[in-house]
């Protein structure tokens, strides 16, 4: 009986620099999403821009995105 089959590991990488951060991607998947189905672009730029937020790439490619509301001090 053979294991599952071997695949090449995949490498990731995680930045806050939101210079990075692909908004076409991330707009795509949260205007398709339960919890922000129709957000305009425009907000979502401003939400980015007044929270702490976390890209996830693979060889460049933005493949998951995290957004956390905060006062940077005490709550998140």
């Amino acid at each position: 009986m053979s294991g599952p089959p071997q695949s090449a590991a995949l490498s990731y990488d995680l930045s806050f620099d939101r210079t990075r951060f692909d908004f076409d991607v991330i707009h795509g998947f949260l205007t398709k999403s339960y919890w922000s189905p129709g957000i305009s672009k425009e907000i979502l730029v401003r939400a980015i821009a007044h929270s702490l937020c976390i890209g996830m790439f693979a060889s460049d490619a933005q493949v998951g995105f995290a957004r956390l509301v905060t006062d940077r001090a005490t709550f998140a």
